[in-house]
């Protein structure tokens, strides 16, 4: 072969390698704007490290949406149906009497009745909240000075609004995700009543700072905690003078099933960790494979365990599908694997010790086989490739995706936290962006209280509105009773 040839032929297997980079870039666009949510598996791939001519197994009817762990419709269990109208609704009744009998209700007699109930519904309305306080004065004293009820403690002297207002406009941007310009829209289309915009917002922060000492008490109270799960998600919000939005970040730790703590920061660096995982918090905390966790790791002085996600790294494999469906398919099945046993613990409602139990005799089998295909396939793949990717991520998370086995109360994966973190991509898709830096602490005080009271099973407009009824007159010493998680267990204990 002459030295042009050899040129030519060098080029070439550099354009070959590009084109293979851009199609795996392609193919990633196109099934994020288009590819089915549903991560189900081809049935007629082929398994890897597995004889060609060995029968293969039938795929499974159903796979988990975000674990891809193979299940199967009639395998599980339907949740009892409640009632269709629920029995504490309040009860409004309306008596039907024949025509003839009103006519003549003398010449009738009740012989029983038939009662047939409807569901319905009465729209949200204004009315206005009239205080009158009447003056006395004494009848045997005439010259002393009259006496007067004094006005109830209010969240701000001369406000309009009544905390139940507040907790509406509230409840409505932060759970429900309409922005304050729709709210205005529909207090003044139906309603007829007419709130601008700036004073919503003002209330939003007026609400905000009232509930701050509860949401520090979250915070103090996380402290004894040994365990913790966090994510980061970008937020748009406004900077003047610079022309265009400016990125800042919510970063979201909780502990599962437990509050969901929203932060506020401007950016993703390690140092924002600082204010967010308190210097005397040791133990294990959950992550992705974003490197700023591991340099705040380092440079702790108290012992801290970074937990890997499988999620994260199941997504990896799930994204280079296209380009080797019979690898992919075969450690998606190793890690849908992983998550049945997990599935089983929770339904069995395990312990932490037996779940480590379990974990070390049946996952950690299954991790084995998952760590010696990981090196078979390395040097198969391009590194810049997406399966090659995917295979250096698992490498590189495997010591922190190996925790969960020896710590039964660790997660398999961090999707706990994430689905905290997805009300605000919620809100985003109606908002945009947050008014400004000093907004993004308004908005995780008031989504780490609305995403708290759900997850501890409070209705977060009631949960709010009794919030800014009872804090005006409440002292510090009342506010560990206001948290959320105690105010789920007070009605709990009520409820008993």
């Amino acid at each position: 072969m002459s030295e042009r040839e050899a040129e030519l032929e060098s080029k070439l297997e550099a354009a070959n390698l590009r084109i293979r980079l851009l199609e795996d870039k392609v193919d990633a666009l196109l099934r994020g704007l288009y590819a089915s949510k549903s991560e189900k598996l081809d049935p007629n791939q082929l398994t890897l490290l597995e004889d060609a001519e060995a029968k293969k197994e039938p795929a499974p009817a159903d796979a988990d949406e975000r674990t891809g762990a193979a299940t199967s419709k009639t395998a599980i269990p339907r949740k009892p149906r409640g009632p269709r109208i629920p029995d504490d609704l309040p009860v409004r009744e309306e008596v039907l009497d024949p025509d003839i009998v009103k006519a003549d209700p003398q010449s009738w007699r009740l012989a029983g009745e038939e009662v047939s109930e409807r569901l319905d519904y009465e729209p949200a309305k204004f009315w206005k909240h009239r205080l009158i306080r009447r003056k006395y004065v004494s009848k045997g004293n005439p010259y002393l000075p009259p006496v007067i009820a004094p006005l109830p403690e209010r969240l701000q002297e001369r406000c309009l609004a009544t905390p139940e207002l507040v907790a509406q406009v509230v409840v409505s941007k932060y759970a429900d995700h309409q922005p304050l310009y729709r709210q205005e829209s529909i207090y003044r289309s139906r309603h007829g009543v007419t709130i601008p915009r700036r004073t919503l917002c003002r209330w939003v922060e007026l609400a905000a700072r009232w509930l701050e000492p509860v949401y520090m008490e979250m915070i103090r109270r996380r402290q004894a905690e040994s365990y913790l799960q966090i994510d980061e998600t970008p937020i748009a919000y406004l900077e003047p003078g610079r022309g265009t939005a400016a990125q800042g970040y919510f970063w979201v730790s909780s502990k599962p099933l437990d509050d969901a703590i929203y932060h506020w920061h401007p950016g993703r660096g390690a140092s924002c960790l600082d204010g967010i995982v308190e210097e005397s918090f040791s133990g294990t905390l959950q992550c992705d494979g974003y490197k700023a966790y591991p340099k705040f790791q380092k440079d702790r002085k108290r012992p801290l365990e970074l937990a890997g996600c499988w999620a994260h790294a199941r997504r990896k494999f799930f994204e280079a599908r296209a380009r080797d469906p019979a690898a992919c398919d075969w450690m998606l099945r190793q890690v849908g694997q992983l998550y049945l046993i997990e599935r089983s613990l929770r339904e069995t409602r395990s312990g932490p010790a037996l779940r480590a139990a379990v974990r070390s005799s049946s996952s950690a089998m299954i991790l084995r086989r998952i760590q010696k295909a990981l090196y078979i396939l390395k040097p198969r793949y391009l590194p810049q490739s997406s399966m090659g990717k995917a295979v250096a991520y698992a490498l590189e998370q495997w010591e922190r995706l190996q925790v969960f086995v020896g710590n039964g109360v660790v997660e398999i994966d961090n999707n706990l936290v994430e689905n905290a973190i997805r009300p605000t991509k919620l809100g985003l898709k109606n908002w945009m962006f947050i008014g400004s830096e000093g907004s993004g602490r308004t908005s995780a005080i008031l989504f780490t209280l609305v995403e708290s009271a759900k997850r501890h099973g409070l209705d977060p407009y009631g949960y709010i509105k009794e919030l800014l009824r009872r804090l005006p007159e409440s002292t510090n010493w009342q506010i560990p009773q206001l948290t959320p998680s105690a105010v789920a267990k007070s009605n709990k204990a009520n409820a008993a």
